[in-house]
């Protein structure tokens, strides 16, 4: 479920986790009085939070991508929550294939009244959720204008990440590695030290798909030097060639692969047992960002073991990195929008998911507490943030039901790459003329 201080994803995280969700789209506590009405004021946000606590009230039900959880961590955050607003009645359901999941839900006409923002042009989303330029945070967010349209704001970004190299420190001694590279072919060298020494190299989890996603994103920005990749789509039939920032990020996979520097057999590999892998050494290196990096401590690594530097994906000596938003928090306009609210707030306030999760924290006052960050601002990277997105790349996307990661795994492994793009392309040749644009 569900992805980024990295590189700017060009906001349609197909990240990968969704699921169903209760049945009535979030209740009011008072049945049919609707939610707007009772949407937190001025007074209800910053310092009289408390003293309005008690006119928050009502069952509200979270919706996320976060299965691991569930049981978990959010148990903690519903007990801290209740306490201060002890008229509302927290729940959470936890879903796989999100996306996907909650857009079949939304079509319903119901769904719970705190979710993740799927993929859908920024001109829908005051169809289906609630403004929320009147939550009072306490400074200014990352990501405010990304999920916004005529002047207000939908979504509220989970928290920042951005993508690098995540390595086992002592598999990189042990192949006898005493340098970080700095340039794709200093890290080639490096990959192939790793094979000799029996370490697998790079460990991409490939048959999972969804974290292919930071080659669909994250390494065509650093090709591109701009997020705006994911955009620029819109204004062509042939957005996916072999020499433009998409052809070379999935190429560079693919040489990856016919190299060996990849799992032995990438169409069986395992998203859980690889965290253990890395954790242990058995495998030396993710692209990801910064978030997987508690989740390999958690899986027995010691945290001075493991370490992060920007991808160099060409010989320039430029370090350059992405900055992402991870999924949007978004309130259901149907839904108990004042507890959603408030507990959105919290979320991003107060609960400690942020660091839980080794985020970047949406509040852009606050220093991330994840010590492999400092080393990877020691590369002095320099980040792309994202740009809006298109609502016409969206649409054309939605239309040509177009999987990107599906396609990263196609041409891969296909024996004709060039098949794969043209395939691609005019499937969204055929969207963009069926949609007028």
């Amino acid at each position: 479920m569900k992805k980024r201080i990295s590189l700017i994803v060009s906001i349609f995280v197909m990240l990968t986790t969704l699921a169903a969700c209760s049945g009535n789209g979030g209740s009011t506590s008072n049945g049919n009085e609707p939610a707007a009405s009772k949407e937190p004021t001025a007074s209800t946000q910053g310092d009289g939070e408390e003293a309005a606590g008690s006119d928050i009230s009502g069952e509200v039900v979270f919706l996320t991508h976060r299965t691991d959880m569930v049981d978990t961590e959010y148990l903690e955050y519903k007990k801290r929550f209740e306490e201060k607003y002890p008229n509302v009645d927290l729940k959470f359901e936890g879903i796989l294939d999100y996306d996907a999941t909650l857009k079949v839900r939304m079509a319903s006409g119901t769904f719970p009244d705190l979710v993740m923002v799927p993929t859908i042009p920024n001109n829908e989303l005051s169809e289906h959720f609630a403004p929320l330029n009147d939550i009072e945070f306490s400074g200014d967010i990352y990501f405010a204008d990304l999920k916004a349209y005529e002047g207000n704001m939908y979504g509220v970004s989970s928290g920042a990440s951005t993508v690098g190299i995540v390595y086992n420190k002592k598999a990189f001694q042990q192949a006898g590695i005493t340098e970080i590279p700095q340039t794709y072919d200093a890290f080639l060298e490096a990959a192939q030290k790793l094979k000799d020494a029996g370490i697998i190299p790079l460990a991409s989890n490939f048959k999972d798909k969804w974290p292919l996603d930071a080659w669909v994103y994250d390494v065509p920005t650093l090709f591109a030097e701009t997020t705006a990749h994911q955009n620029n789509r819109a204004g062509t039939d042939t957005p996916y060639t072999m020499d433009n920032e998409y052809g070379k990020s999935w190429s560079m996979l693919r040489e990856l692969y016919e190299k060996g520097f990849l799992e032995k057999d990438i169409n069986s590999t395992n998203w859980e047992q690889s965290k253990k892998d890395v954790a242990s050494g058995k495998f030396a290196m993710y692209l990801l960002g910064n978030w997987v990096i508690n989740q390999v401590i958690e899986n027995g690594a010691a945290s001075e073991d493991i370490g992060f530097f920007p991808f160099p994906v060409d010989n320039s000596g430029k370090v350059k990195a992405p900055l992402n938003p991870d999924w949007f928090y978004g309130v259901n306009k149907d839904g108990n929008v004042a507890a959603a609210k408030a507990f959105l707030k919290f979320l991003i306030e107060e609960s400690g998911y942020d660091d839980y999760s080794g985020f970047i924290s949406t509040l852009k006052s606050k220093e991330p507490k994840l010590g492999q960050l400092a080393e990877f601002n020691g590369y002095n990277p320099t980040f792309y943030e994202p740009v809006q997105p298109v609502d016409a790349a969206t649409q054309i996307q939605n239309k040509a039901q177009l999987d990107q990661a599906a396609v990263v795994q196609e041409f891969v492994l296909s024996k004709e790459p060039q098949k794969v793009l043209d395939k691609v392309n005019a499937s969204w040749a055929k969207a963009k003329k069926d949609l007028g644009l």
